[in-house]
Formats: C-alpha cells, sequence, structure tokens
C-alpha cells in the first residue's frame, strides 16, 4: 500500500486532488454546474466516461451523457436530443493537449404523425406497440430521432455509418407503449466502420451522490460517519448507506467503441509503459453562431457551451465568474485558471469539523493536469504538456473485468480505474474528497476516510455493451427516497434520514 500511494502522488496530487474546492455543494457532480448551462440544459454535459473494454480490451469506450435529471414520466415529447447542438468526443494522442481525432455526433427530428398529441403511443387505435426503430413495429414512433457519426482527424472527415439510418432510442415510455424495452433499445446498437460500435438514446443516470445532505452544507448521514465513513462502509463497494439524488432519473447519452489503434498515435497499441499509449480525452458542446461578416454575407461556426474532461473540476474548482469562460474555453489554456488551486475553500471547511488538511497554499495541487506518471510512466520532465483539464486514459493498461472493479479506482489499487480515465463504477466523490483532504500528500496523515455512503450506482451497469442501464419506465418508476433499493445497512434495507 505504501509503494502504491507513493507512485501515485506525483500525478494524482495534481490530477485528483484538483477536483474537489470550491462551494459547500461540493459534490454536485458536473449537473448544472455553471451559469450558461443552467440556461442550456440540452447542451449541459453530465458525466464523460473513456476507460478500456473489459468485454473487448484492445478498444476503448468513449461515453458522453447530457442532459441532467430527466424524469421519465415527462411527457408528452420527453427527452430528444438538440438538432441545433454539436456534441464532440475528443482526444490528443500526442501529449500537447490539442485534439488529433475528434468524433461528432448530428441529430436531425421528424415528426411521423403531426396530428397525435405525444411522441409515442402504441397499442390503441390500432396502432401496434413500439417494437422497433424503423419498420414494422415502429409506427407508434411519432418523434422519430436520426444522427450522424463523423471522425475528423487532421485534414480528413470521414462519416462512419456506411449508409446506415441510425436512430436513437427513445425513453422508456411504459409497457403499454413498448412491451419489450431491452429489446427495443438494443435495436439502437450500430456497427459502423472499422468496426466501430455506437449506441446513442437515453439510460438511466449512472452517476451516483447523495445531494440533498452536500447542499445542506455537509449534513451527510449518520449513517456514513457525518462524512467520515467506517472501514465497514467504506469497504463495502456494492450497497449504499443513503440516497442517491440521481435514482430513478434519465439522462441522455452517446456511446462509442473503438479500436485503440484508431485513437493512438501512428496508428499501434502500445504498452503501458510507453508514452504513446497515453491518450487525453475529453467532451464538448457547441452551438451554431451567425457572424455578419464585412461584406454583409453571413457565415456561420461554431460556439462552444461545455466541456468537460476530469469530472467536477468545473464545479468545484473554478469560481462563479469564471465558470463559463471556463467551459467555453479549450482545455490548452486552462494556465488562467491555476489560482484557483492555490487555497482551496472545501479543504478549509473539512478543517473547520476537524478533519486534518495539508495548510495552505496548496501547492500541491499545481500543476492543474499534466501528462506524468502514474498514469503516464513513460513520460519525462519534457512530456509533460500545457496546463490542461484532460481525462488521461493509459491504453495499455489492462481494463479489470466487470465485477471485480473497485469504486476507488486507483485509491484500491484498481489500476484501470479513475484517474485513468474514468468507469461508470468509479466513486468519483469519495475518492476526489479524499485526494483534497490530503490522502496523496502524505496517507497516514491525511488519510480520513471522506465519503458520502453512496457507494454504487441505483441503476444496473453491465460489462458489455452500451454499459448503461436501460432508462427508467416512465410509468412504473418513481424517484427512491431515504427507503430506496440498495440501502441494506438497515433491516428491510431502510436507509435512515438523520
Amino acid at each position: 500500500m505504501t509503494i502504491r500511494r507513493t507512485l501515485l502522488r506525483p500525478a494524482l496530487t495534481a490530477v485528483l486532488a484538483a477536483v474537489l474546492a470550491h462551494t459547500p455543494a461540493a459534490f454536485a457532480a458536473s449537473h448544472r454546474e455553471a451559469p450558461i448551462t443552467a440556461l442550456d440544459q440540452k447542451a449541459d454535459i453530465t458525466d464523460w466516461f473513456a476507460f478500456v473494454s473489459p468485454e473487448h480490451p484492445d478498444r476503448v469506450i468513449l461515453i458522453l451523457n447530457v442532459d441532467p435529471f430527466l424524469e421519465p414520466s415527462n411527457g408528452p415529447n420527453y427527452f430528444p436530443f438538440d438538432p441545433g447542438i454539436l456534441y464532440e468526443m475528443k482526444i490528443d494522442n500526442n501529449l500537447d493537449g490539442i485534439p488529433d481525432v475528434t468524433f461528432q455526433f448530428r441529430f436531425k427530428t421528424q415528426y411521423t404523425s403531426p396530428g397525435v398529441f405525444t411522441g409515442y403511443v402504441g397499442g390503441l387505435l390500432g396502432i401496434p406497440p413500439i417494437t422497433s426503430l424503423s419498420g414494422p413495429g415502429s409506427q407508434g414512433l411519432n418523434l422519430v430521432q436520426t444522427y450522424e457519426v463523423t471522425m475528423v482527424t487532421p485534414g480528413i472527415r470521414q462519416d462512419l455509418s456506411i449508409g446506415q439510418t441510425l436512430y436513437a432510442v427513445p425513453t422508456n415510455v411504459g409497457p403499454r407503449t413498448m412491451p419489450n424495452y431491452a429489446q427495443l433499445r438494443q435495436h439502437g446498437v450500430y456497427t459502423l466502420s472499422d468496426g466501430i460500435r455506437v449506441f446513442a438514446g437515453t439510460v438511466a443516470d449512472p452517476f451516483f451522490v447523495d445531494l440533498g445532505a452536500a447542499f445542506d452544507s455537509l449534513n451527510f448521514r449518520k449513517s456514513a460517519g457525518g462524512g467520515v465513513l467506517t472501514a465497514a462502509v467504506d469497504a463495502d463497494d456494492t450497497h449504499n448507506y443513503a440516497p442517491n439524488a440521481l435514482a430513478g432519473f434519465n439522462v441522455n447519452t452517446m456511446i462509442l467503441e473503438v479500436p485503440i489503434t484508431m485513437l493512438t498515435s501512428g496508428g499501434k497499441a502500445y504498452a503501458a509503459s510507453d508514452k504513446l499509449a497515453v491518450i487525453g480525452t475529453y467532451g464538448t458542446t457547441s452551438r451554431q453562431k451567425l457572424n455578419v461578416l464585412r461584406d454583409g454575407e453571413g457565415g456561420h461556426n461554431w460556439a462552444q457551451v461545455q466541456r468537460l474532461g476530469n469530472p467536477l473540476i468545473n464545479e468545484l474548482i473554478i469560481g462563479t465568474g469564471s465558470k463559463d469562460r471556463f467551459s467555453m474555453d479549450d482545455p490548452p489554456n486552462d494556465a488562467q485558471f491555476a489560482s484557483f488551486f492555490l487555497n482551496p475553500l472545501l479543504a478549509q471547511i473539512f478543517a473547520s469539523i476537524g478533519i486534518p488538511v495539508p495548510p495552505a497554499p496548496r501547492t500541491d495541487l499545481l500543476p492543474l493536469v499534466q501528462y506524468m506518471a502514474p498514469i503516464c510512466p513513460g513520460c519525462g520532465p519534457g512530456d509533460a504538456g500545457p496546463i490542461a483539464d484532460l481525462l488521461r486514459l493509459n491504453t495499455g493498461i489492462a481494463p479489470t473485468a466487470f465485477g471485480s472493479q473497485k469504486r476507488l479506482g486507483f485509491l484500491a489499487g484498481d489500476t484501470s480505474g479513475f484517474p485513468n480515465g474514468r468507469r461508470p463504477v468509479d466513486d468519483v466523490i469519495d475518492i476526489a474528497a479524499r485526494a483534497v483532504g490530503g490522502i496523496l500528500a502524505d496517507s497516514k496523515k491525511y488519510g480520513t476516510p471522506i465519503g458520502d455512503g453512496v457507494n454504487t450506482s441505483s441503476s444496473q451497469l453491465t460489462g458489455t455493451f452500451p454499459f448503461l442501464a436501460p432508462a427508467y419506465d416512465g410509468r412504473d418508476s418513481a424517484h427512491a427516497g431515504p427507503g430506496q433499493a440498495g440501502c441494506t445497512n438497515q433491516p428491510g434495507g431502510i436507509c435512515p434520514v438523520n
């Protein structure tokens, strides 16, 4: 354990200790974290994941989740993707922070029955239940969304659809309208050029956090030790000891499975010790804007609304007055935000409630993020690159089998977990809280097991593509409170609320 934490210290101090810092609402994930996305929910990136697939270890999974807190029953329009948004997944493969490979998603919407009052109907008026995304069984799809996936590399744009029509999978309206939703959503898995697989649609939000307790001035449940976990709770990766605020909510997602050799420099698979095995990733959303040129003609380009690399950085590090600038800027320019890390407010809060933390100034939080060990063990002093918020992934580190993955990732010795990329099972809340508490600076002195008691997602994650759980049922699901499934520390599965 001592050796592992010593190896972790150089990079994780910069990557992790930086991710929790700014407000008492510090555990709100990346849902509605900046003023611009609080007003533009459709462009809000809730989570960005990048990990080597446990199903196919020669491939990387990229997941971009957008549009938070979708109430499953909220018809009649439900949750279409916005055709006015350009959704992008970006990959840097030469350590300079600038994207070398980009995947773009654009959506189109069609209403097949303009006189029908709802987006989806089945089992009424002679309309059969919805059992397919096209052809027979799709007559009840009034709101139909199709999309294109384009891969952009220097000087080349490639349409990956190979002549297919790609359909976004709608939300789960209910059993009369969609009697076999699990089968319906499998129709939305497509194979594209070069063996790439894709899925786009509505899914159950995989994130997990006791958000209400966090916003109530860190008033965590007594069952979780008031924010300091007992050894038994901390060791339990499969149960929750406090309510998950995201339980019962849906989110929109775009998921790609891409061969590693299409992402790395030179198109090769590298050993973990090779610096070229490491890629830097992030997702963006952009809206088209109209520029009036000098000659009076109009020209269009894209204005970035949101970006997300490592979880929680804009949420917790960046001050409110700079959040929109951070959202709209590019990772290589992140040095301008470095001052936010020298004396993080959350560390002061921890100290005020008796949790020991390293003294300010917290120079261990700088640089923000760079290419360095242990994620990039092959990187030397000249390879660090610019300060840039990128979720870095060493594609040469073998994935941990699903079911054996540890929620604390690198802190628990699971080297295929956050911050080596990020998987849906990774408990980035607890990992980041412990980092700002100082565990990576001195694990004995600052090793308080801080956590919210929510240790696992409320949705049923899987180890196979597309990995995220089907959307919650609009008719038959409800938001779970303190007695939600997964709270098994008390008889009857009840989570205490005080």
